[in-house]
């Protein structure tokens, strides 16, 4: 018998609808700390990418064109660190969402955040931390209940 994988957002809606409002306060909080949509859009789409979430990748790939990312930037996300098209601050977000998501064994994981001081406000790095474990959480939950990818 052939058994699917709970949708869990279905199984205990609370804790989803927590989640869900978590990352709302968060959406609300960019703009105060001038953070744009678009590199919020750029760090889902990339953790998404890493994590091998096409649920996510259906959602945040779209909000990123709607934000105004430029599709060479969406092509080449992938190498990111191999182009020149992307901003000192996207490389640093990027990197920085890298790093929080891999969580590399042979790091000092708590000094992730350093770099992005160097060009992002203290706010505006905590601001950017919390997008990603965000996405990573909602990656997460809809990996392990096999959410499809989003219709249109």
């Amino acid at each position: 018998m052939t058994r699917k994988a709970p949708y869990l957002d279905k199984f205990y809606p609370e804790v989803y609808k927590s989640l869900t409002e978590v990352s709302r306060k968060l959406t609300m909080l960019y703009p105060d700390v001038d953070l744009p949509k678009s590199l919020i859009e750029l760090i889902a789409v990339r953790v998404s990418q890493i994590n091998g979430c096409g649920t996510c990748l259906s959602i945040h790939v779209p909000a990123a064109r709607k934000a105004g990312v430029p599709e060479n930037k969406l092509d080449a996300l992938p190498a990111w660190r191999m182009v020149d098209e992307f901003t000192e601050k996207e490389k640093a977000a990027l990197e920085l969402a890298e790093t929080l998501t891999l969580l590399p064994k042979d790091r000092d994981n708590s000094r992730a955040a350093l770099p992005a001081c160097q060009v992002f406000a203290e706010e505006q790095v905590a601001a950017l931390e919390w997008s990603i474990i965000m996405i990573n959480a909602f990656n997460r939950v809809s990996i392990a209940s096999g959410h499809p990818l989003l219709s249109r």
